[in-house]
Formats: C-alpha cells, sequence, structure tokens
C-alpha cells in the first residue's frame, strides 16, 4: 500500500520496520526488504492458507473470534511474529481511525457474540439474506481492524468461507479497484452508522462477478 492506502500507526513504539526496508516493509521473520516481494509472498501464502481453511472449516462452523485469529496465523505465521495476535496500536487510514487498540479485544468479543453468532454458519437460502450477512460481518471485522496488518484479506477470507457455506463459489474481489475501491471504502465507514446497504451494493456485484466469471 503506498499513499493514500498507507496505514498510519499512531503508537510509534511498535512501529517497526525491516532495517534496509526504507519503510515500506513491516519487520518479518524471513527478513524481507523489498516490498514487491513481500506483496508476492503475502499473496502466495493467502492462497495456500485459503486451502488449508476450506478443508478445516465445515459448512455448518458458527466462526468465533479465535478463529479469525486462527486464520490470520495461518496465512501469516511464517511471515510476522505477530500474526494471529490483536494489534497494540493505534491505526488510521487518512482521517479515518479505526477502533482504539485497547478496546479490540472486547469488539472482537462483541463480533462474537452478535454478528458471529447470528450470520454463521451462513445456510441462508434467499441471496439478499446471504448478501446481508457477508455485508455485516465484513463492514464490523473491517472497522474493528484486529490485527496490524492483513485486517481487509482476513476478512475478505472469511467472506469467502461464508459464502461456500451458502452455497456459493469462492468469492472473486479481483475486481474491486480504482473507484470501485473508494465505494468499497466509503462502504466501510457506512458502517459506523449501522448502514450496510453499501456494502451490500459491493458484495451483490462481487457475487454476480463471480458467477458470471464461474
Amino acid at each position: 500500500m503506498t499513499g493514500t492506502d498507507r496505514y498510519d500507526v499512531s503508537d510509534f513504539i511498535e512501529v517497526q520496520y525491516q532495517p534496509r526496508s526504507r519503510g515500506r516493509v513491516l519487520r518479518n521473520l524471513p527478513g524481507i526488504t523489498s516490498k514487491r516481494i513481500m506483496d508476492e509472498i503475502e499473496a502466495r501464502e493467502q492462497k495456500r492458507a485459503l486451502q488449508d481453511i476450506f478443508s478445516l472449516y465445515s459448512s455448518h462452523h458458527r466462526f468465533k473470534a479465535t478463529d479469525i485469529c486462527r486464520i490470520h496465523k495461518m496465512w501469516l505465521g511464517e511471515i510476522y511474529q505477530w500474526a494471529g495476535q490483536y494489534r497494540r496500536v493505534n491505526l488510521t487510514k487518512g482521517t479515518f481511525p479505526f477502533a482504539a487498540a485497547e478496546q479490540v479485544p472486547h469488539l472482537m468479543a462483541e463480533l462474537e457474540r452478535k454478528s458471529l453468532r447470528q450470520f454463521t454458519p451462513c445456510l441462508f437460502k434467499k441471496k439478499s439474506a446471504v448478501v446481508h450477512a457477508l455485508a455485516v460481518v465484513h463492514t464490523e471485522l473491517v472497522l474493528i481492524h484486529p490485527f496490524r496488518e492483513g485486517n481487509g484479506r482476513v476478512a475478505r477470507m472469511l467472506a469467502i468461507v461464508m459464502a461456500i457455506q451458502a452455497g456459493l463459489p469462492p468469492l472473486d474481489f479481483g475486481n474491486l479497484k480504482g473507484h470501485k475501491r473508494q465505494n468499497y471504502f466509503r462502504a466501510v465507514q457506512a458502517g459506523m452508522d449501522y448502514n450496510y446497504e453499501p456494502m451490500e451494493e459491493i458484495f451483490t456485484g462481487v457475487i454476480e462477478r463471480t458467477l458470471k466469471s464461474g
């Protein structure tokens, strides 16, 4: 992420970048200094983790906060020491603040009690109900932003598994670029007021694209 897509960390104590990476790569276990290489490795590991996740969670699994941490660790555990652990730094994107770090454990517990319990397993028959479930869980998880990095991708991975529970193929998020990416972030912000309609529109488009490409 560069420019307006880079997250600003307000607590400098835990801002640790890999030496000789010019502040572009977070401190990591393999010692990678190139952002391009790190992006490639993260993408490759995400594909691997998704396959493991598909076999780990059944179509009737009700997700918990610990499962989300487990997904994060399955993906990034060989790359970052803090994979699967809640962040201890405050994060913003531009002027938009995500949940304060000290609130993350409480908010994740609340997510488990409410949205995850209500919408997983995602076994709804109507498409509108599936879209609503995906939109609520995704929006709430991204707003919490529980991890130091990789929150949007973990939220998408969870959405993919939920969609499979509903009988859909793995969702294709590849078209969320340019103005659609901006619409996506505005949909996340709308969730601050419990307005999930913009994110429902996003997921409706994602599902339609997935079914057409399949």
